[in-house]
């Protein structure tokens, strides 16, 4: 495979990262690294970890999924539980610089063993819970409160979101952590010791948005809502052709234009006065949500999706036809997306794949493929480590690396 060429002009560009991990916080810190620029080495036990062969998979068995977490970086296959398989990778850790990992609880790549190698070592490690006790997204967010509050108002259950927003908020923290811990590095030649819980993210993440803060202040918990928006107005409507939208009114103009469209200007009027609301204010929206949305409902109901979309288009209305990802995959959204290049990843295939959804200086750096399991140890070794051919025949025949 070839290997990534470094850009120059990138950010990071210079910056070593040697990254343990699996499945998506980490490997999403370190992807988002490579796509700054830095030159980002994930190493795997031989055979690779548990999220190497994790679905989805093509027909021959390989990780879609592995692929799209691990864009851009290189790939170096040790025996882990290796004396010297862990005195290798504490090498690499010590001439990058920079360690980022969620495997927890490993005295030898703890930051105080790694520290004695390296004084000014950046080191990151993610856990499941701020007590260091074991946790994943599923089971934080099940803790936290949000499968409570999701799903149609008149249900008990819990629901589970399906989109891991905890593994990646976290990712993202972690790999803005590294950031500013080079930043610090530059400006003072120490390095630190970054931890980042899992369970911390959602907390504050649920905390930031009030949901926390309204039970401490109020002293009372977010209720479900189904589909609508809290506080404000937005709601689910669905087509005489059986399309469905979801349409928000932030504003007052918003909503105004959303009443004329639907012809209940004077409906509207007469629910205010029956109910003594002012809809001028987004909380009176929100509050009587129901019964405006069964009058905004006919109008929906009446007309085809395709007039629906056209008139919506015409107003100030925030609105969206639901898609599945099938749909969104053949969009224009995505098709002539700068963001989106074509992308010939071995053992997956061809397809537009995302670069780092940032634009720098007007370009969005694009997306460059995810190795196989141990495709780089033999540049790496001798590159990193300076280990002559024989040396690293020594460690392929031992089974130290593969």
């Amino acid at each position: 495979m070839t290997q990534p060429v470094p850009d120059p002009t990138r950010p990071l560009a210079g910056v070593r990262v040697v990254e343990i991990s699996s499945f998506v916080a980490v490997p999403l810190a370190g992807m988002t690294l490579a796509q700054l620029g830095a030159e980002v080495l994930r190493v795997d036990p031989v055979g690779g970890a548990a999220d190497y062969r994790r679905w989805p998979l093509t027909e021959s068995g390989d990780s879609i999924y592995w692929a799209g977490l691990n864009k851009g970086k290189r790939s170096l296959a040790v025996d882990m539980r290796s004396h010297q398989g862990q005195e290798l990778v504490a090498r690499l850790i010590a001439d990058s610089g920079v360690f980022i990992t969620n495997v927890a609880g490993r005295q030898w790549h703890s930051y105080e063993t790694l520290r004695q190698a390296r004084q000014d070592l950046i080191h990151v490690e993610v856990s499941g819970r701020a007590n260091g006790g074991t946790g994943v997204d599923y089971t934080v967010n099940a803790a936290i409160g949000f499968p409570l509050v999701t799903g149609p108002a008149e249900l008990t259950t819990p629901v589970n979101h399906v989109l891991p927003a905890w593994d990646v908020s976290c990712g993202l923290y972690a790999a803005l952590s590294v950031v500013t811990a080079l930043r610090h590095r530059d400006a003072t030649g120490h390095g630190q010791r970054i931890s980042i819980p899992l369970e911390n993210v959602a907390l504050a993440t649920a905390g930031n948005l009030s949901l926390l803060t309204e039970a401490m202040v109020n002293g009372t918990s977010r209720q479900r809502i189904g589909n609508s928006v809290y506080g404000t107005y937005g709601q689910n409507f669905t087509s005489s052709d059986g399309v469905s939208y979801m349409v928000v009114a932030l504003t007052g103009r918003h909503f105004r234009d959303l009443t004329d469209l639907t012809g209940t200007t004077e409906a509207v009027a007469a629910l205010a006065d029956s109910a003594g609301a002012d809809f001028s204010d987004e909380g009176q929206r929100y509050r009587h949500r129901d019964a405006l949305s069964a009058l905004f409902a006919e109008w929906f109901a009446g007309h085809t999706g395709a007039e629906i979309a056209a008139a919506l288009a015409e107003t100030s209305v925030l609105w969206e036809r639901y898609q599945t990802f099938g749909e969104i995959a053949a969009d224009a959204r995505v098709t002539d997306n700068p963001l989106f290049t074509e992308l010939d990843q071995p053992r997956v295939g061809r397809y537009l794949a995302a670069g780092l959804p940032v634009s720098i200086d007007g370009t969005y750096p694009a997306a460059v493929p995810a190795p196989a399991l141990g495709d780089d140890t033999t540049d790496v070794l001798e590159n990193w480590l300076a280990l002559d051919r024989a040396q690293v025949a020594d460690l392929l025949d031992s089974g130290t690396v593969a």
